[in-house]
């Protein structure tokens, strides 16, 4: 199998310096390992794909570069503003992009059991969300948290601004039944736990997630940075690269 050119974007963070750690047992050759400051359009030329891990404020420099030279985009970020993702669709007409919050097949197959469940149990069950992450993770809800929040939208076929309660604090009343709540913890070095929870009269359903190594994140990138070469221009996610979405 011929190795795999990744440009590495992000290269100083946790999972940049957890991928970076496991190309070569994967027969990946991490080109350049940029970050913040550094220049992408003299790097981008040398590699198969672009795997970025760096921050939304990149976002905008990212997709000129890789539209610039036509290579395709695999994207861990999360914390995108609604400009930024339209961004990323706007790219992805001319590139494949991948844009997953997570590359664990795990999580993907929590994402694809939570719209099952959801699907299967119908508006009787109340939805909440809990997620943990290590003590320095600078955004909440974790994207994880997000994406299996706008599963359960699109199931319930809600509004993400207007029914999703993050955390929730004094005298609020009784619990609207078509509220999804959404709770971050942060603390010590947790890597990255998820629960998605279902209650219903008399019983209560969980579906949970942990990680424990970032090793697994690391791999599921080289698996989605390897699937997309050679893929017609569209924005896909790693349930595409798992092949979950067409058992939707």
């Amino acid at each position: 199998m011929k190795a795999v050119r990744v440009l590495l974007v992000g290269a100083k963070g946790r999972m940049g310096q957890a991928i970076a750690a496991a190309a070569e047992a994967a027969d990946v050759v991490i080109t350049a390992g940029l970050d913040q400051g550094d220049e992408l359009t003299k790097e981008i030329g040398g590699c198969d794909v672009v795997v970025d891990f760096s921050h939304v404020s990149a976002t905008d420099a990212i997709c000129r570069a890789c539209l610039g030279a036509g290579k395709p985009l695999v994207s861990g970020t999360t914390g995108h503003s609604n400009e930024q993702r339209a961004q990323l669709k706007d790219a992805s007409k001319s590139l494949p992009i991948i844009l997953s919050p997570n590359f664990s097949v795990g999580v993907n197959a929590l994402f694809w059991l939570t719209r099952k469940a959801a699907e299967l149990l119908g508006k009787d069950f109340d939805l909440e969300i809990v997620e943990a992450h290590h003590r320095l993770k600078k955004d909440a809800p974790s994207g994880t948290a997000r994406r299996l929040a706008e599963i359960l939208c699109e199931v319930r076929k809600l509004d993400y601004a207007k029914n999703v309660a993050h955390g929730r604090e004094g005298l609020i009343g009784e619990r609207p039944s078509a509220e999804i709540g959404v709770h971050s913890i942060r603390g010590g070095d947790v890597v990255g736990d998820h629960t998605v929870i279902f209650a219903g009269r008399g019983e209560q359903l969980e579906l949970m997630h942990k990680a424990s190594s970032r090793e697994t994140f690391a791999a599921g990138a080289f698996r989605a940075a390897r699937w997309i070469i050679g893929r017609p221009p569209g924005l896909y996610t790693m349930e595409d690269v798992l092949g979950l979405s067409a058992a939707k």
